[in-house]
This record gives structure tokens, C-alpha cells and sequence, in this order.
């Protein structure tokens, strides 16, 4: 039985229904993306399903658009997948458990996907229609996108002719993008040698921050767990002699790590000045982010004398100066006239790893200025150089530049004040979209982004306004039949 029967508008929730029974988490795509290509071919639409599982259908204009420009309609047909503790759902397997709690569509348990189903729905709604108005459509279904973008990526662009797109994967109503950043991520590799030592080992766990998404949320200034961990060691260098076992943080390259741990030998003699180092050092860290971290902690516990494999002092060196060295945070503030307000470029190391002979940081690099990225990279490879370590890229991707004449953006803007009542926000992300690989792409291209309300995405507590929904396909709409 249907879960979402007569909810408006009805085309656009009978499709996401229908998206939600389809397992697609990123990686899984291939049942969504036959899903998509059947829908097409069972309308008479042209379509293309590219060996990725990118999808695009081509629907012609309605009577009276025939001379309008082509437009491309654009989301991404996979979602990510995290569940509760005590779900037992089988994401690959299990149509998603949705239900509906007064103006919210939610999943029991797990997360919803409409980030980006619902833009796959609407786009869908459209297509069926034969009573929407519209001109030539080139709708654009990518896969991946949650994993790096990889759907952006390998999409064949010689079978778009649209230089207008309207990408319909923001999750805050009244709020349009109109430029993202770049990114990459940089990964250094110090080679390390370890031997035998006895003595007393602590676990030591610098613990209770915000975390966070390292792009949209990296100018909240939230504490990096890595980068703490890296100070409490420097710290304790300057006041005693001391053996690193164990190190350890993060777990996503893109994401503020919360926690970092680190197992320590000292002799026996310096275990009290140890802990009460410890203990100085917290009070120190928790007054400089007596603002933003309310709840920082450093756990320390003793557990008793052992014999382990450590690091050599040479090796140990090495990567506390590493952590010392590395650049982290907001670098730089965009100084675009009414853009004043959005990181420019940035740095957030997410992964930090220690293996018995290796140790390892991964890094999530962003900017708006292609150059500065690119710059902000350099300098990571010759702090790493001078250690000895191995240095290299992965994952770049390109930003999308604002254009400060976008008649979409000018459209859109005056549609939305006139629907609304009010003004929308306007601004640019520093975080990466595909439409940084569209604009790269295209160019000279004219993109606008904006979406329906989706309340945290990416968590099992994920929400989507149902009210919203309805609000935004109709702005959707006569923005569609403004392009006339």
C-alpha cells in the first residue's frame, strides 16, 4: 500500500515512492539507473544510459517553446547509507521503510535519500507530464556523486546541447548556490621505523568536539582532533621524553574529525608529571575554544607498564613535525563583492593513520580560485618532502565559478520574490557540487542550484518537507515557463 497516496504534488511523491523501493546507494546504482532508462523508453523518450549508469532523456519542447534554448535538468540518482544502531535494514536489498509524520517524509531507522531522490523525482514528474509547459529537456541523472562525483565526472558532454542548467541538489528552501568550490584531497605517507621499548603506556583521547562537514561548516572554527592531538604532543616534547605506540583520528577525509587517539609510554618516574602535563594541557585547549567547543575533553588513562613496538625518536620526529607544520583550517576569505562572507579556500585533515611502517594524513583541500588550490597543495608537498615523506592527489575536482550576469539566477530571484513574498538568500557554498564538473565542462554555462527543505541529510534522522516540496516543483515550474 502506499505510504504517500495523495500527498501534493501527487506525480512528484508517487515518483519518489517508486525511487525509495529501488536499492541505490552510491556504488549500487544499476537497478535505478535500468529503473530510469525503462521510464523513458516506456514514454517513447529518447535516452542514453552510459556504461557508468549516467542516465539522460530527452523529452522536446511543448507548443510555443520550440525556439527556446535547450535546458538541462540535473540531479543524482544515488544516496548515502546510514543507518541506526538497532536497524536491520539491508540497504542493498530492502526497499527503504518510509513514513510520513505531519509536514515530514522520513525512513525508520535509516536514511531517506532525498538527497538527491527528491530532485529525481521532480525531474521524473516533469518528463511524464504531457501538461507542463517547457522547453526542449535534457534531463541529467549522474551516479556517485556521494563518493567523489564520479558520475559528474565520466558523463559524456558531447550529448548535451543545453548551455542552461537548473541542478536541483540544495536542501534548503530560499536558499539558491550560485558558485561552489574546488577540491582535492592530498595524502602524505612518512615511511616509519619501530622497535621494541618497555614502560608505562596511557591511552590518551582527545575527544567531544563539533565534527562537522569540512567545507560549509569549516569557518565555525570547530577544533580538528588531528591538529590537537598534534599539539598535545608537541606539548609534552618540550617536557619530558616519551614513546608514541599508537596514533590515530578521523575517519573521513571531508569531515572536522571529533576524536583522535594516541596510545604514550613514559618511564616510570615521569608518569605523575605526565598526567598532570596532560591535565595542563586540556585546561590550556579547552580556554582557547571556550567559545565553540563546550565540550572538549582529553581522556587519559594509565594502563600499566608494558613492552610495545614504537616509534623510533627519529621516526617520532617526523611526524610530530608533520602535525606541527601542516596548515589547517580557513586560509583565505573570498573578496567578491557580496561574497564576503564565504571561505575562499581551506584545509581539513580528516584521516590520520599510523601502520608499522607507514604513517599517514589525509587531507580535504578546497578553493573557489582554481590557483590557490593548487597552491595550497605545493605547500603540502614540500612540508612532506622535508621529512622524507611521500606526497600525492586524488580526487580533484573543479569549482564553479559565480557569473555576475546569470539570467537564470535573475530569473529565479524575481520569481521567488513574487511567490514569496520575500526575498531568497543568495550565495555560494564552499563545498563541492557537480556543478563545479558541469561548469568546467560546458563552459560558458549559466547554472543556478536550489532544492526543497531536507533536514539532516546523510543521518538516519533525515526529513523532508513535504510543504516544501509543493512550494519549490512550483517554482520550478515557472521558472521552466519563463524560459520561453
Amino acid at each position: 500500500m502506499s505510504v504517500l497516496n495523495g500527498i501534493e504534488p501527487q506525480n512528484v511523491f508517487g515518483f519518489f515512492e517508486e525511487i525509495c523501493a529501488i536499492p541505490h546507494g552510491s556504488g549500487n546504482t544499476k537497478q535505478i539507473s535500468d529503473y530510469l532508462r525503462k521510464f523513458a523508453e516506456d514514454r517513447g523518450l529518447k535516452v542514453n544510459q552510459e556504461p557508468c549508469g549516467n542516465v539522460i532523456i530527452y523529452k522536446a519542447a511543448t507548443p510555443g517553446f520550440e525556439n527556446s534554448p535547450v535546458l538541462c535538468l540535473q540531479g543524482h540518482m544515488d544516496m548515502v547509507c546510514e543507518k541506526a544502531s538497532d536497524s536491520r535494514h539491508n540497504f542493498k536489498k530492502n526497499p527503504l521503510p518510509i513514513a510520513v509524520m505531519d509536514d515530514d517524509v522520513f525512513s525508520r531507522g535509516t536514511t531517506l535519500g532525498a538527497d538527491d531522490g527528491i530532485a529525481v523525482a521532480m525531474m521524473l514528474a516533469i518528463l511524464d507530464s504531457k501538461e507542463y509547459q517547457h522547453p526542449a529537456l535534457e534531463a541529467v541523472f549522474t551516479v556517485d556523486e556521494e563518493t567523489g562525483m564520479g558520475g559528474a565526472k565520466l558523463l559524456n558532454y558531447s550529448n548535451i546541447r543545453s548551455r542552461r542548467v537548473i541542478n536541483l541538489d540544495s536542501g534548503t528552501e530560499g536558499v539558491f548556490y550560485v558558485s561552489c568550490a574546488g577540491g582535492m584531497t592530498g595524502i602524505i605517507n612518512l615511511p616509519v621505523d619501530l622497535k621494541f621499548h618497555r614502560g608505562i603506556e596511557y591511552d590518551v583521547v582527545v575527544s567531544g568536539l563539533h565534527g562537522g562537514h569540512s567545507g560549509d561548516m569549516i569557518d565555525r572554527y570547530y577544533a580538528n582532533a588531528i591538529i590537537l592531538m598534534g599539539r598535545l604532543l608537541g606539548f609534552l616534547q618540550q617536557r619530558m621524553k616519551f614513546r608514541i605506540v599508537e596514533l590515530s583520528g578521523g575517519l573521513m577525509d571531508n569531515a572536522i574529525p571529533r576524536e583522535a587517539g594516541c596510545h604514550i609510554q613514559v618511564s616510570i618516574e615521569n608518569s605523575t608529571v605526565f598526567e598532570k602535563t596532560i591535565a595542563e594541557f586540556e585546561d590550556m585547549i579547552k580556554n582557547e575554544y571556550r567559545a565553540n567547543e563546550k565540550n572538549l575533553m582529553i581522556y587519559c588513562e594509565n594502563l600499566g607498564e608494558t613492552e610495545q613496538r614504537v616509534l623510533r625518536s627519529e621516526s617520532a620526529r617526523r611526524v610530530m613535525f608533520l602535525l606541527t607544520a601542516v596548515p589547517d583550517g580557513v586560509i583565505k576569505m573570498c573578496r567578491d563583492q557580496g561574497q564576503e562572507s564565504l571561505v575562499e579556500t581551506s584545509l581539513n585533515f580528516g584521516i590520520m593513520r599510523l601502520s608499522e611502517n607507514s604513517f599517514t594524513l589525509e587531507a580535504a583541500l578546497r578553493s573557489s580560485i582554481s590557483s590557490e588550490k593548487y597552491a595550497l597543495s605545493a605547500k603540502l608537498r614540500a612540508i612532506a618532502e622535508i621529512v622524507g615523506a611521500v606526497y600525492k592527489e586524488k580526487n580533484d575536482y573543479p569549482g564553479w565559478e559565480y557569473n555576475e550576469n546569470s539570467e537564470l539566477r535573475s530569473m529565479l530571484i524575481r520569481l521567488f520574490e513574487s511567490q514569496y513574498g520575500q526575498s531568497p538568500v543568495v550565495k555560494g557554498i564552499h563545498a563541492g557540487l557537480e556543478c563545479g564538473v558541469i561548469y568546467e565542462a560546458l563552459k560558458p554555462v549559466d547554472i543556478i542550484s536550489f532544492g526543497p527543505t531536507i533536514r539532516s541529510a546523510h543521518s538516519p534522522k533525515e526529513t523532508l518537507s513535504i510543504s516544501s516540496c509543493e512550494r519549490t516543483f512550483e517554482l520550478l515550474l515557472s521558472l521552466i515557463r519563463e524560459l520561453k
